[in-house]
């Protein structure tokens, strides 16, 4: 039995296959993914919020999981995942190959307030670490990308979607605020307030509630937030 499992390129988690890799399924990432935690908060919100025929957005796609998530346990229409780290984007490609996943789209880009030009991306030894902030670690920078820019207005106005997924590490009190989301039923965000202060934490509110979004308490927990019509 351990030799099967020691062959086995899969890591199990949520009825998912998700493949093993060096640099990503190690320490803690292994463990929560084996033990049905990883983005726990995030992935019991969405599982609740989301519904059959659903089209989803999703920002911040992370290694896949949550596309994989919704794709696998939600008979949705369509999922649009964009993620900015492009060493990434292989990775997102073989977890949905692995469980048969053919209705997600994987945008390697950034979502902002208006177009604009590409932005360096900086690439890490370790690439989970990968970020567009050069400051951070600066001798462990191995290469450097540009990543393109899209107008998150125009991304909303053609695909209407139904579910904003959203995890960008602060970047969604700037973005956010930016966005007419009124084509939303439902948004669950991931809220970093140690990044964007109240101010910030306001400011999300805010413009869900503009949106005619209501904050949803059984679909919130700690810094996930969800948001929701009608209820």
């Amino acid at each position: 039995m351990d030799s099967e499992r020691t062959r086995d390129p899969y890591l199990h988690s949520r009825g998912m296959k998700i493949p093993k890799h060096p640099d990503i399924t190690t320490g803690r990432v292994r463990g929560a993914l084996k033990a049905d935690t990883y983005e726990r908060k995030e992935c019991d919100a969405v599982l609740r919020m989301v519904r059959a025929g659903d089209t989803v957005l999703e920002l911040g796609g992370g290694i896949g999981y949550m596309s994989t998530l919704i794709a696998t346990h939600k008979k949705v229409r369509a999922v649009h995942c964009y993620e900015a780290n492009p060493t990434l984007i292989p990775y997102i490609h073989s977890v949905h190959a692995a469980n048969g996943v053919d209705n997600v789209t994987v945008h390697n880009a950034l979502l902002s307030p208006g177009p604009g030009q590409p932005l360096p991306f900086y690439i890490r030894k370790n690439f989970l670490g990968s970020s567009m902030d050069r400051d951070a670690d600066v001798e462990s920078i191995i290469a450097t990308e540009m990543v393109e820019q899209r107008d998150i207005n125009a991304v909303l106005s053609d695909l209407k979607p139904d579910v904003l997924v959203c995890d960008i590490e602060g970047a969604e009190a700037q973005l956010l605020p930016a966005a007419d989301l009124s084509c939303l039923r439902v948004a669950v965000v991931e809220l970093h307030p140690q990044w964007i202060g109240q101010s910030g934490v306001q400011a999300v509110f805010d413009t869900m509630h503009r949106a005619g979004l209501t904050y949803f308490p059984k679909g919130s927990e700690a810094k996930v937030v969800s948001f929701r019509k009608g209820w």
